[in-house]
């Protein structure tokens, strides 16, 4: 299980929205205990790509990310990204791309009213498997 807290939970959508209407990305910090995963740290990165149907983080702030995060005692716990206009699934692009067991891979569909959060996995045959999201 992976859980987020709701002001995280808040903060993510708005950031999402801002950044309409380009696909919004950034990284997850906190800790593991066992197999359930607790976010403690968000951090918004650019698209560089200011594309509407896929990202590209911006290497310099990913490794300043991964510094911060490393600071506060937490380890990288994965990444999210929104889609603006389709659902909360991975893409073809999104499951090409996914390639680090332990990481949690969260999508954003900003396509309703109604935001949609949910989180994905790698699992052992190495395809996204969705994760139960809990926002505490």
């Amino acid at each position: 299980m992976l859980y987020v807290t709701k002001q995280d939970y808040k903060t993510i959508v708005a950031y999402c929205q801002q950044q309409l209407p380009f696909e919004a990305c950034g990284l997850l910090g906190g800790r593991v205990d066992g197999v359930d995963g607790y976010v403690k740290s968000v951090l918004f990165l650019t698209n560089i790509d200011y594309s509407e149907t896929h990202f590209s983080m911006n290497p310099k702030e990913q490794f300043a990310a991964i510094k911060d995060l490393r600071s506060c005692g937490f380890v990288l716990l994965g990444n999210f990204h929104s889609h603006p206009k389709t659902s909360a699934e991975p893409s073809k692009e999104d499951r090409r791309l996914a390639n680090d067991r332990g990481f949690r891979y969260l999508i954003l569909s900003l396509m309703d009213a109604k935001p949609v959060l949910r989180a994905f996995y790698l699992n052992e045959k190495g395809r996204l498997e969705e994760e139960k999201l809990v926002v505490v």
